[in-house]
């Protein structure tokens, strides 16, 4: 019998020893994308992959390692929007104070509802954080002298970035947007990194685990959980932020609705809720798949197969639903994660690559 222990202890160690300078590689390669590519499309599509990433990230603190499946994070990704753009449009104040403003009012509604529904498990804080969100997007229709209700904000002009009087950027083009998502992403990172391998991250995934069990071992549960809802809401809202500074218009249902809180989740679900990587993962899945669904480009796909004439019946239906179908799709896609991969994407590659290593040892 040959023995695979010492093969596999140090193939784990190559991989852990090579993970380091494979993270430094990509960082690298994503810092000179926009000397390399000067596309606005493609600078636009790493903006939206980047603000994908740290919505996962963000949703993963306190739903994959505390294990408190919140679907009302758009409370604070709009928190985040709606500070930062009232600040600058209203008072003149510059997004990058602004966007502490926002951390700080995501805090307080965190408190708030860290208070009410952590007193609540399984689908009842569920419905409960659904029920939050919902109250604020109908408060920001409703407080019109404030919000401009249904009309919502448009951003006339972003200051620029002055440094002791020496302006750093304008933001006349993509690249600074780029460049602050990609700091955003590697913050987010760091942070997932630091609580999923700190004292506090074992307290969240001992809470995820069994929560009776935590309690019994003197794990304080309401707070904890208070914690890792704080720590989230305050990377949700840098997300909130940096898309309403970004796309230069947010209201009610773009920063507020149902679909975003959604979507955050089905990042972290789709790439594997609970690792640090599966929100990269399943960004990578989403975003290009919402591209493609809006630009059409999966219709013009079939249509070049032959598969199915444009300007026959069913030609002429796809191109006129499947730009708007993502909400079907994006439940089709859950469904097939569910059944066939429910550890997400990366767990399902981790599996086979474990595997194939086993049948080759």
């Amino acid at each position: 019998m040959k023995d695979t222990s010492a093969k596999n202890v140090h193939g784990k160690a190559g991989f852990k020893s090579a993970e380091p300078i494979v993270t430094l590689l990509v960082l690298a390669g994503l810092a000179l994308f926009p000397t390399l590519v000067s596309s606005p499309y493609s600078l636009h599509l790493m903006i939206l992959l980047f603000l994908s990433i740290i919505m996962g990230q963000s949703w993963n603190i306190v739903g994959g390692y505390a294990g408190q499946y919140s679907v009302g994070h758009a409370a604070y990704f709009g928190a985040g929007a709606y500070t930062t753009m009232l600040l600058m449009q209203q008072w003149k104040i510059a997004p990058w104070y602004g966007v502490w403003a926002g951390m700080a009012v995501a805090v307080v509604v965190a408190l708030v509802v860290g208070s009410i529904c952590f007193r609540l498990r399984g689908p009842y804080f569920v419905l409960a954080s659904i029920a939050v969100a919902e109250i604020l997007r109908l408060s920001t229709m409703n407080l019109k002298d404030l919000t401009n209700g249904a009309e919502g904000i448009l951003a006339t002009e972003i200051p620029p970035l002055t440094i002791a009087g020496k302006v750093i950027t304008d933001f006349s083009t993509k690249v600074p947007f780029y460049y602050i998502g990609l700091g955003l992403v590697v913050l987010t990172i760091v942070v997932t990194f630091l609580v999923q391998h700190s004292k506090l991250g074992y307290y969240f995934q001992a809470i995820r685990e069994d929560q009776d069990a935590a309690h019994s071992l003197g794990i304080n549960l309401t707070f904890h959980k208070n914690i890792a809802l704080i720590v989230s809401a305050l990377l949700t809202s840098l997300a909130g932020s940096f898309y309403a500074i970004y796309i230069g218009f947010i209201d009610p249902p773009t920063v507020l609705g149902l679909d975003i809180s959604v979507q955050i989740v089905l990042i972290c679900i789709i790439g594997g809720i609970g690792t640090i990587y599966g929100p990269v993962v399943g960004s990578l899945v989403l975003v290009p798949l919402s591209e493609a669904l809006r630009s059409n480009i999966i219709a013009e796909a079939i249509f070049a197969t032959g598969a199915v004439s444009p300007t026959s019946g069913v030609g002429v239906f796809l191109k006129e639903n499947l730009a708007h179908a993502h909400a079907l799709i994006y439940g089709v896609l859950v469904v097939v994660v569910i059944l066939f991969m429910p550890d997400g994407v990366l767990g399902f590659v981790r599996k086979l690559t474990t595997k194939r290593k086993g049948e080759r040892s």
